[in-house]
């Protein structure tokens, strides 16, 4: 199969996202597809990949990292008739989303939408009329689902959401897996070799963006009271974002130092994320606004419990009490969490060993292989897409 991924956002820009189109990207390809990336460029960045094309782009004037595209591509007719796609995977109902939809009418090949993100959540990087804007959030990507002739979602939580929403186009449940291959071998120490943390401090790790919606706060807010029972704890946060001053000056107000108490790594290339997670001793996640969490499985293949906020998504990676532990957004219970597992080695050896399961059932091998099915089935039973001139026609056609 010939796959058109479009996407709003793709290297070097890092997030779930983006990890997942790449991770997807690699395993299809070991199955013998080929997947094609149409993405925002970004300043500075040359592609060493094949088969990615890049769209102008601007800086988002609420998060420069992000790239907002310019949907004008000089020669794409062209260039997708040569590719000759059999199908259109797109990864937002926003600009890129619409492009590749716009591409499938014209080429008449299935269209299929992973929604990754709460979209209505974000509505804080708009300045003004959030509610407004939370609610057209809503409107226009439900509107979007059910213009595609399939979805995918990585859990069943956003499942049930969406089927709430009245969404009637068919929904499959297939998360972003984790590469196990890349999480074999011995370890570096990198924590320890890179950071002057004590021998006897236990590692507490997030990763993820330094953004309003990862609840970043209240994860450091908590943290005071972790430090509090258990004096020799360090919270290490590998991630970047447009947070990271706000986020460092909140750790100097609560009386802890940085990279001493509370460690900012920035962004990690894979390899480094990797020995990062089998660095630390327990995986810490606070945020409320996850379709899946991948770095919760990625944590977990490297053995580590997990504490998290219970949420969306979340909830459908973390096993209450099996390898990890969910709280409710309570800084009391949630430092409790912490300390009780971190306190108590058998409990945290039985997490340990089951979280090591749960990331082998969701490998990225076989997730691949649940798309790629996905992907057969709509060329077999999907209709050709028809241009919005053909509708018309359609409909006034005696």
């Amino acid at each position: 199969m010939k796959v058109g991924i479009f996407t709003d956002s793709y290297k070097p820009y890092t997030s779930g996202v983006v990890t997942s189109i790449a991770t997807f990207k690699e395993e299809l390809n070991k199955l013998g597809h080929q997947v094609y990336i149409f993405a925002p460029s970004y300043p500075e960045y040359e592609d060493g990949e094949e088969g990615v094309f890049r769209y102008y782009s601007m800086a988002s004037p609420t998060n420069p990292d992000f790239a907002l595209v310019i949907p004008v591509y000089p020669g794409m007719h062209m260039l997708l008739k040569k590719l000759d796609l059999d199908i259109i995977h797109v990864h937002s109902p926003f600009t890129m989303g619409w492009v590749g939809m716009h591409w499938a009418n014209r080429q008449h090949v299935p269209l299929i939408f992973t929604y990754h993100t709460l979209y209505d959540q974000y509505a804080h990087y708009v300045p003004v009329a959030q509610e407004l804007v939370r609610e057209m959030a809503l409107r226009f990507s439900n509107n979007f689902c059910n213009q595609c002739d399939h979805i995918v979602v990585p859990s069943q939580e956003i499942q049930r959401l969406l089927y709430s929403y009245e969404i009637s186009t068919p929904i499959s449940v297939i998360p972003t897996g984790v590469p196990l291959h890349k999480f074999q071998g011995p370890r570096e120490n990198w924590l320890r070799n890179n950071y002057d943390i004590p021998e006897e401090n236990r590692i507490l790790l997030f990763v993820g963006r330094l953004t309003r919606e990862k609840n970043l706060e209240y994860l450091i807010d908590a943290f005071t009271l972790v430090k509090r029972e258990m004096p020799n704890t360090t919270l290490v946060l590998t991630a970047q974002g447009p947070l990271e001053h706000e986020l460092k000056q909140l750790v100097v107000n609560l009386g802890m130092q940085l990279d001493i108490d509370v460690i900012f790594t920035g962004a990690q290339p894979f390899d480094t994320l990797v020995d990062i997670y089998y660095s630390s001793d327990l995986f810490v996640f606070s945020s409320m606004t996850e379709t899946q969490g991948l770095v919760l499985i990625e944590a977990m293949a490297a053995g580590l419990p997990v504490v998290a906020v219970r949420a969306y998504g979340v909830q459908d990676m973390v096993d209450n009490g099996i390898d990890g532990v969910l709280t409710e957004c309570n800084r009391e219970e949630y430092a409790q969490a912490i300390t009780g597992i971190l306190s108590d080695r058998k409990l945290y050896d039985y997490y340990k060993k089951n979280a090591h399961k749960k990331a082998i059932s969701l490998s990225s091998t076989n997730m691949a292989l649940k798309l790629e099915k996905v992907y057969e089935e709509l060329l077999v039973n999907s209709p050709p897409r028809r241009t919005k001139i053909q509708e018309f026609i359609s409909r006034i056609a005696p």
